[in-house]
């Protein structure tokens, strides 16, 4: 039978050979091997505009790519951070797609992704990365691959029986690294899983100025179906106005200004699909980076969602064919296992979003399972009302990258 590897964009674990056991707080207990893995503490630098061009790139591809029709949001990095640990274990012409999937070498993705955790380090987003190895004599994973995953992702790495206590293991982890906005991202695990690769992310963001109780009123957001929903709208005066000819928006920043919230509400006649499809990575930096200075009434309404996804589909879209052939896979600098090639089975991704009058909370978690096979206002105001579908971001301001990305084509009554 052909053994899977699976890859959870969630938190942070590595699974390695080593000894040593560990409490978790829900109770469960797995063997940490991280100390074991001696790695080479590469300097972290800063994440290049190109590097975040790319990574915005692909942000963009992948909304793109998925879920057409219904709302969504999708954590691009908390994907690229999970895919970027694999891609450490692929070699030949499935590193090669992963690689033109990214916009970026896996080498030149390691960099970035060490440049852009230490830069947020102590701030309202945590980012957490793992790998979980089943304890098998069949599977036999490299020191080298360990390493890498270790260094450049601070990756923890995990053995486990990839039983029901495993289970509860990585669910517990998952929810701990989400500050509990997502609960579980498996179901179960698979009798063919072989190995486990998990990225978390967690964000908590106060707006920079909260809504005032008469900011607050009661208003009506129309689905991409026609419907009418009864839903709060926040009203407030915003400072950056953005036009990329298809639509048009704001920035509204969280307390301290190192993140904020970019909206983009596509203009009379545009569909919310047409406005996604136009949408290109370079296009959407420009729009960002060279926003209008001048005063915004904008109007926002309260929501909050959660999505899950399976990405292979998108994925394979983008071009990543054969890390989910059995038949083609090749994961030979991961390791190997005596029940055949170690392919990606699923990636797995969730997510889930509040934003009401304080702030925002956010999460991300996404699994890959693989098989072995200011300034002054203009004359008239500008005036943004969200109150029909729109496209949104988290940004980090330093780098103008998009940490999550949806859009709303409904919203549930109030």
């Amino acid at each position: 039978m052909k053994k899977m590897l699976a890859l959870l964009l969630t938190a942070a674990l590595l699974a390695a050979p080593l000894s040593g056991c560990v409490q978790k707080a829900a109770a469960v207990t797995a063997s940490e091997l991280t100390a074991g893995v001696k790695t080479d503490a590469p300097e972290a630098g800063t994440l290049t505009d190109a590097d975040a061009a790319a990574m915005t790139d692909f942000g963009v591809r992948l909304l793109q790519k998925t879920g057409a029709g219904e709302t969504r949001l999708l954590s691009p990095v908390s994907v690229l951070y999970a895919l970027g640990m694999t891609a450490n274990g692929a070699d030949g012409e499935t590193k090669k797609q992963l690689e033109q999937a990214f916009g970026l070498p896996a080498d030149e993705l390691n960099k970035a992704a060490l440049a852009w955790r230490s830069a947020i380090a102590g701030g309202s987003l945590k980012l957490a990365d793992s790998v979980w190895l089943r304890d098998s004599g069949d599977l036999q994973v490299k020191e080298d691959f360990l390493r890498t995953d270790v260094a450049y992702y601070d990756a923890e790495v995990y053995k486990a029986a990839f039983d029901a206590s495993t289970l509860s293991a990585v669910n517990a982890w998952v929810k701990e690294h989400t500050d509990g906005m997502i609960p579980s991202i498996l179901d179960e695990i698979p009798d063919s899983a072989m190995l486990f690769l998990i990225n978390a992310l967690a964000f908590d963001g106060k707006w920079q100025t909260p809504y005032e109780p008469e900011q607050v009123t009661d208003g009506t957001f129309t689905a991409a179906d026609g419907s009418e929903r009864a839903v709060t709208m926040m009203q407030s005066s915003e400072t950056e106005y953005l036009d990329d000819g298809q639509a048009t928006g704001f920035i509204k920043y969280y307390k301290e200004g190192g993140y904020a919230f970019a909206a983009l509400l596509p203009n009379e006649g545009v569909s919310i699909d047409s406005c996604i499809a136009s949408l290109t990575g370079a296009g959407l930096r420009e729009t960002l980076q060279n926003a209008e200075q001048t005063q915004v009434n904008a109007t926002l309404p309260k929501f909050s969602a959660d999505y899950s996804a399976e990405l292979s589909g998108s994925l394979k879209a983008l071009g990543v064919t054969d890390a989910f052939d059995g038949d083609r896979a090749d994961f030979s600098a991961m390791g190997q296992s005596g029940e055949g090639r170690l392919f990606i089975s699923r990636v797995l991704h969730k997510t889930h979003i509040e934003l009401d009058e304080q702030g925002t909370s956010a999460a991300a978690a996404t699994a890959v399972e693989m098989n072995a096979t200011a300034c002054a206002p203009a004359e008239q105001p500008k005036s943004v009302v969200l109150n029909r579908p729109f496209v949104y971001m988290i940004l980090d301001t330093n780098t103008m990258l998009p940490v999550f990305f949806g859009a709303v084509y409904d919203i549930p009554n109030s």
